[in-house]
C-alpha cells in the first residue's frame, strides 16, 4: 500500500521560508505526476503546485514566483520550497498525485505564518 508522509511544516514569520518534503512509499512513484495541496480551516483543499513525471511544473497564481516544486525520483520524494511566506499561506499542506488524487491522503504538515 502506497503511503504519503509529509514533513517540514513549522511556525515562521512573514517573509520567511520553508521546505516541505513528501516521501512516497511504494514502487509507483515514477509513473505519477504529483502536486502539493493546502487546506485551511473552513476552506476546501486546493492544489498549489504540480510537477509532471518529466519535471514540468505549474503553479497556482497565488504562489507563482514564490514557491518551487521539485521531485527526486531516486528517493521517491517531492519537495516544495516556499519563499516570501505570508499569513495567507497558513494551512495544512498535503501531497498527492495530480490532477487526480489516486492515493490515500497523508497526515499533512502544518505551516503557520505569523509574527
Amino acid at each position: 500500500q502506497v503511503q504519503l508522509v509529509e514533513s517540514g511544516g513549522d511556525l515562521v514569520q512573514p517573509g520567511g521560508s520553508l521546505r516541505l518534503s513528501c516521501v512516497v512509499s511504494g514502487s509507483d512513484f515514477g509513473i505519477y505526476a504529483f502536486a502539493w495541496y493546502h487546506q485551511s480551516p473552513g476552506n476546501q483543499r486546493e492544489w498549489v503546485a504540480a510537477i509532471t513525471r518529466g519535471g514540468r511544473t505549474t503553479y497556482a497564481d497565488s504562489v507563482k514566483g514564490r514557491f518551487t516544486i521539485s521531485r527526486d525520483n531516486a528517493n521517491n520524494t517531492v519537495f516544495l520550497q516556499m519563499n516570501t511566506l505570508s499569513p495567507d499561506d497558513t494551512a495544512t499542506y498535503y501531497c498527492n498525485t495530480w490532477p487526480v488524487q489516486h492515493l490515500s491522503w497523508g497526515q499533512g504538515t502544518q505551516v503557520t505564518v505569523s509574527s
